[in-house]
């Protein structure tokens, strides 16, 4: 049955499941929203700048995660001071970020999957309402790295949610209530659902997690409003199920139609079934073009002997119509991967310069360590660079040949150990988002700096069953760091400046208009950063290492900036699941041994302000 109390659980979560992989702006459009109480109307920001409220997950559609609030600013951050915190009950990685809509705050926890809302207006800021779905023990075991929650999603008075074990839940936002629900994923197949779910207009968006399992991604659109699926288009397979056209879906690398079964003749036999690219990551929406952007994981397995071949759709961005999952156009970014450089992360739109002109562009910060920048119309590539002087992997990616010019030296296959990889399985960046500042027209991006030794061997698939095919060993990058923060110019492909931390900057980023980008360290601390010199403002230690998102917002005249502080994720493996052998988690264990000696396992919501005058 659904657990709803009026309050939060006292105790936290300590069971250790373990995964012993050892081997393995254009005009502000807005539409009127409404409060739990149904009584002040919320702008959605689609487009723009946030406002006193977040209302999306990455703050609007083109994925900004920016906010136009400037009471906080580069004058007066080093007078931030926590104003108050939230136990979430919770041992594992946060690894999600808050949403606020007028008086109530809402934020989900990794498994199992606590949803509470909170009452800004209450001194004590109790929690009005909590939701925990019924726990499936099958999930987390079969949850590739650690059991995270990405957070929940708003749309007229209605919370959406997903839980590990791949239910999809419309909750009441007043009382917390199910309204309806979906099964999107089935744990008994290596299936389980990481992602925050989004919503543009009247669509909820849920990708599906497991690649390491041999699942072949997908992702699924619901009605916002009943909970029924409209389409599914999957990453690898047949044209009819992966909603393309052979005619009219472009393959943006080489600018031609995809043509007849693209993804099939990219594999050998059947291999597809078991083809990976998965869906975890984040979704940006184009209302004027209706065109949803989102990448896929890594194919599988991790062993490219075992799948000659392109391996199309995997380690690809699509362009899809919202209605109907139609994809527009295509682009793969890493034909063939054969060092899991996932290309799940966010998809930011935004308005590039090109030779004079003005072009509706997607900028993409991707694993493989290669920043690309995309029209967002048609596909077409604008600059294509390396972000991360150290990949070697690849000498280059050549846009006039449609595909990146690999190192052979790199190049990873069956029974051979490849040393010094740049970067790692990690990537040189994962997840963590973002953020696009449109007065600097720059990027803040939290990164790692890695690199691996790996060694791929054959493996056999069942469902259900670990299908990775390679013996990873992680090392910091050159210069001994593992992390950095930087400022990119998306036109030039240039770094203004970086910060380099000792372990890899796992939390996403936020800039606003007072000058300043807030990001976290996975040691736990939370910084306020000028966003012109690079030059740290402010720092906190939280009570657990960072890998959550920050937001802000404003309430009864006050600004304030909130994050989740709990370590865990990829990065954190090893402390999540109690874990020691170097190559143990995919590899991780061994890059952080020492992360314990400055912070440890607990979910906190932190959320700072000025102090009152």
């Amino acid at each position: 049955m659904y657990t709803q109390t009026d309050r939060r659980p006292g105790g936290a979560d300590r069971r250790k499941w373990r995964w012993l992989l050892t081997g393995a702006a254009a005009a502000l459009l807005t539409a009127g929203l409404y409060s739990c109480s149904l009584s002040k109307p919320v702008q959605a920001h689609v487009l723009g700048p946030t406002g006193a409220n977040w209302t999306k997950v990455a703050g609007n559609d083109y994925s900004w995660r920016y906010s136009d609030l400037n009471q906080i600013n580069t004058g007066n951050a080093d007078r931030l001071q926590v104003a108050w915190t939230m136990s979430t009950g919770v041992l594992r990685g946060h690894e999600g970020q808050p949403l606020v809509i007028n008086n109530r705050m809402y934020f989900e926890t990794p498994y199992p999957n606590h949803v509470y809302a909170v009452d800004l207006s209450d001194k004590n800021h109790r929690v009005l309402w909590e939701f925990t779905p019924p726990p499936d023990p099958n999930a987390p075991p079969v949850a590739c790295c650690d059991v995270v929650n990405r957070g929940v999603s708003y749309r007229n008075g209605m919370i959406y949610m997903t839980a590990l074990d791949g239910m999809v839940y419309a909750l009441n936002a007043a009382n917390g209530r199910v309204i309806w629900s979906f099964k999107n994923a089935y744990p008994r197949e290596g299936q389980t659902v990481t992602a925050a779910p989004q919503v543009f207009g009247d669509v909820v968006l849920v990708g599906v997690s497991g690649g390491e399992f041999g699942v072949r991604g997908y992702l699924t659109a619901l009605n916002a409003n009943t909970g029924k699926m409209m389409w599914r288009a999957y990453s690898e397979g047949p044209d009819n199920q992966l909603l393309m056209n052979p005619e009219t879906t472009i393959n943006s690398a080489t600018g031609r139609p995809v043509g007849v079964d693209s993804s099939l003749k990219s594999w050998r036999g059947t291999e597809w079934k078991q083809g990976g690219g998965t869906t975890w990551g984040w979704y940006s929406y184009d209302p004027k073009l209706d065109l949803v952007y989102y990448g896929s994981g890594n194919p599988g397995t991790w062993n490219p002997s075992q799948r000659p071949g392109k391996n199309r759709w995997s380690m690809t961005i699509f362009a899809r119509n919202l209605q109907t999952g139609e994809a527009k156009w295509v682009f793969q970014m890493t034909p063939h991967d054969g060092w899991d450089f996932d290309g799940v992360n966010e998809m930011v739109l935004f308005n590039d310069h090109v030779d004079g002109r003005t072009v509706p562009a997607l900028a993409h910060f991707d694993r493989n360590g290669f920043m690309f920048v995309l029209n967002r119309v048609t596909g077409k590539p604008l600059l294509i660079e390396k972000y991360d002087p150290s990949v070697n992997w690849a000498y280059r990616w050549s846009i006039a040949q449609g595909k990146p010019i690999v190192d052979p030296k790199y190049m990873t296959k069956a029974g051979v150990n490849v040393k010094g990889i740049c970067p790692a399985a990690q990537g040189d960046k994962d997840e963590q988002p973002s953020s696009y500042d449109p007065q600097t027209g720059l990027f803040y991006v939290p990164l790692n700096h890695l690199c691996m030794d790996y060694q791929a061997f054959a493996v056999k698939y069942k469902a259900g069953f670990p299908f990775v095919g390679a013996i990873v060993n992680m090392l910091p990058g050159p210069g001994g760091y593992r992390g950095r923060f930087i400022a990119i110019n998306p036109e030039t492909g240039k770094t203004q400046w970086a910060i380099h931390d000792e372990f890899q900057d796992w939390g996403g980023a936020l800039t606003t208009a007072g000058g300043l980008a807030f990001y976290g360290t996975l040691k736990g601390d939370f910084r306020a950063v000028d966003v012109h010199t690079g030059k740290i403002l402010y720092s906190f230690h939280c009570p657990s290492g960072i890998i959550g998102n920050p937001i802000t917002y404003m309430h009864d005249g006050r600004q304030y900036v909130a994050v989740l502080s709990g370590v865990g994720g990829w990065a954190a493996i090893g402390m999540t699941n109690n874990l020691h052998k170097s190559t143990a988690g995919l590899g991780a264990v061994g890059l952080v041994a020492n992360l314990h000696d400055y912070t440890q396992l607990g979910g906190t919501l932190m959320v700072f302000a000025l102090p009152r005058a």
